[in-house]
């Protein structure tokens, strides 16, 4: 099925943001469990396996609508040098994906396709959960301090 030549660039625009996610976070999910933070390794992990399953259902739909996916740009990937600078980092990048989502999403509506919109709306689901854990963790260290949180991420 041919698709909108405009959503399908915005679909591998959003495909460039997860397939720099997934490297943004799985730096920094092997930088924990370097440190010994084998809690936080764990969660970033995660989410990094997420952000690839995201990818892969781009590149399906992208498939599905007679496009090209394109998986050889990414866009820029922020290393943190400590846990509290990759969890702002790690936060940026989902804000803006959730920025991007909404935009894709109402694209979708306006050209008629409720497919790729229903797709996208899982992912920003997704997104949403992503955002609320970083929150989560960000919190704990404004709370508990970074030290004392820390110690809560070894196993």
């Amino acid at each position: 099925m041919k698709g909108d030549s405009k959503l399908i660039e915005v679909l591998n625009s959003l495909l460039a943001d997860e397939i720099t996610a997934v490297n943004q976070y799985m730096v920094h999910s092997e930088m924990c469990a370097s440190w010994g933070y084998a809690r936080l390794h764990e969660t970033i992990e995660k989410r990094a396996i997420q952000e690839m399953k995201h990818a892969e259902s781009l590149i399906g739909r992208i498939l599905f609508l007679e496009g090209r996916p394109i998986v050889s740009e990414l866009k820029k990937i922020s290393i943190g040098s400590e846990v509290p600078q990759m969890m702002e980092f790690d936060h940026k990048a989902e804000f803006d994906a959730i920025k991007s989502y909404n935009a894709a999403i109402k694209l979708a509506g306006e050209v008629g396709d409720y497919a790729t919109r229903e797709l996208l709306e899982k992912i920003l689901q997704d997104e949403d959960a992503h955002i609320d854990e970083i929150e989560e963790i960000m919190d704990q260290i404004k709370q508990m301090t970074l030290p004392v949180f820390l110690t809560t991420q070894t196993k």
